[in-house]
């Protein structure tokens, strides 16, 4: 058994709504696989399949060996899972929500206090560890939550964009507890719609898109599919956006990745030797232009060209929203 997790062809509807057509997945144990994609995109249908709290409707999938839908007590006694919000009780204070968590696993209760102190220091949280989780910082909250779901030393852990809303700094606290937890040997599966989170912390990326895997491949991977390069200008006159748009599609064959607010036109390109060309073409046209680069691309111009869309703009349904409590 060389995958953590394996999905083959998961459908899951709501309605009218298909969430999921066809979705397979593979995540090797000790690796990081991050999946990407707007609100809306499948993501969180497939964890919560994954994690056995939806049944899918086609398909099946297994979590160490385990099927998802035959042997539900058997996979939820292998992972762990962090959503999107902390699911701990903001009036009982850290070892008390960790020692709850623990008896509800059926630790015995001085197991589940020896457990609950060990989390506790391994996520530097000892110093308030008596104080009640209303008092925490936001980083604070995160780290007790991820310290939850490993209460029952999982070997696989579900993160459902566990960064969402959080700000930068809090969101670097949370990168390094999972970087230490894939130090430690977990198998992570990330959710994100942050692309920098996925180009950090994941081995390799799953992009969904529409309840469909549209790509996978390490970063690297998905990098070159879309041009070794990104070719980018910004002209001095907004009112020469159009001009210079029309010229870089020529050059490059593709439909540049326009900015109204910043002005910024982008493009990939697999010749370097298109920005001179670039730079003859706008001096005879008369155009003057504020920043004109050459650079390799980021995740952001990898999902626009596999999607059309970027990360950020989100189809929510609300037939999904609602389906689970």
């Amino acid at each position: 058994m060389s995958h953590a997790i394996r999905a083959e062809g998961l459908v899951k509807h709501f309605g009218e709504t298909k969430a999921l057509d066809g979705v397979d997945l593979e995540v090797p144990f000790g690796k990081v696989v991050g999946v990407l994609g707007p609100n809306g995109a499948g993501k969180t249908t497939a964890v919560r399949i994954l994690a056995t709290l939806l049944r899918p409707d086609g398909g099946r999938a297994e979590v160490a060996g385990y099927d998802v839908v035959k042997d539900p007590v058997r996979v939820r006694s292998m992972i762990g899972l962090t959503g999107q919000y902390a699911s701990v009780d903001e009036d009982l204070s850290g070892t008390e929500n960790l020692v709850l968590i623990g008896r509800l696993l059926n630790l015995s209760r001085p197991n589940a206090r020896a457990r609950a102190a060990e989390l506790l220091e391994r996520f530097e949280l000892t110093d308030a560890a008596k104080r009640p989780i209303k008092t925490y910082s936001g980083g604070m909250r995160r780290r007790l939550d991820l310290a939850a779901s490993l209460v029952g030393r999982p070997e696989v852990i579900y993160l459902d964009e566990p960064t969402t809303g959080l700000d930068p700094h809090v969101r670097n606290e949370v990168w390094q507890v999972v970087r230490q937890l894939v130090a430690d040997g977990a198998t992570v599966l990330l959710t994100t719609q942050y692309l920098e989170e996925a180009d950090q912390l994941a081995d390799s990326i799953t992009v969904f898109d529409h309840g469909r895997v549209v790509a996978n491949g390490r970063a690297d991977e998905l990098k070159r599919r879309v041009g070794s390069q990104t070719l980018q200008v910004r002209p001095t006159s907004a009112a020469d956006l159009d001009v210079v748009g029309r010229i870089l599609g020529e050059l490059t064959g593709t439909r540049p990745h326009r900015d109204d607010g910043t002005g910024l036109l982008t493009a990939p390109v697999s010749d370097p030797v298109l920005l001179s060309t670039l730079v003859r073409r706008l001096d005879e046209a008369g155009i003057t232009a504020d920043e004109l680069a050459l650079r390799l691309p980021s995740l952001d111009e990898v999902f626009l060209a596999l999607t059309g869309h970027t990360a950020e703009e989100s189809t929510p349904d609300k037939t999904l929203e609602g389906s689970v409590a």
